[in-house]
């Protein structure tokens, strides 16, 4: 016998049809509705969306990303953190498809099962793209004020980065 989550969706439609039948609701016309919505929705968030892009992609072709993980190379070796993380540590909150090359490109030149690669997947797995996340919530209900959103993310991305960095020196490795 296959597992009860084979058949998890089609127990559902049949429920939402028969709610909806035994309701005189036209599931098709509250669907269209739906839809309809839907769209409206990600057209007005097209240019919050155009302008997160062109910022992430100015920065990145600016150099700097590179300036910032710079500075931090200091901190990091007299912390004895790998240097290596700064870029995506900066990354990350910033762009997914962006922290996701440096991954990338952390597992090619130190490998996964690295300290640093370790660090790496720990950040990508315990932080979020609070930029994007923000910019597309808080755009799509028209939020202008976002200063105490901004810095409890920001907070807790640093919180999971230097958790992320602890658990693996002290407890993994």
């Amino acid at each position: 016998m296959q597992n009860f989550g084979f058949y998890v969706i089609p127990i559902l439609i049949v429920l939402i049809v028969s709610f909806a039948f035994l309701k005189n609701v036209s599931i098709f016309d509250e669907f269209l509705l739906g839809a309809e919505e839907g769209f409206g929705s990600t057209i007005s968030l097209i240019p919050t969306l155009v302008a997160l892009v062109t910022a992430v992609s100015m920065l990145k072709s600016s150099g700097a990303l590179e300036l910032f993980a710079d500075l931090f190379y200091p901190v990091c070796t007299f912390l004895k953190i790998p240097p290596q993380i700064a870029p995506l540590a900066l990354m990350r909150p910033i762009s997914g498809s962006g922290s996701t090359a440096l991954l990338d490109n952390i597992f090619s030149n130190y490998g996964p099962d690295s300290v640093i690669g370790t660090i790496a997947s720990m950040i990508m797995g315990s932080t979020e793209t609070t930029i994007y996340i923000l910019t597309v919530y808080f755009g799509s209900v028209k939020i202008k004020n976002t200063g105490h959103a901004l810095f409890c993310a920001a907070l807790a991305d640093i919180c999971a980065i230097v958790t992320a960095i602890l658990v693996t020196k002290f407890l993994i490795l």
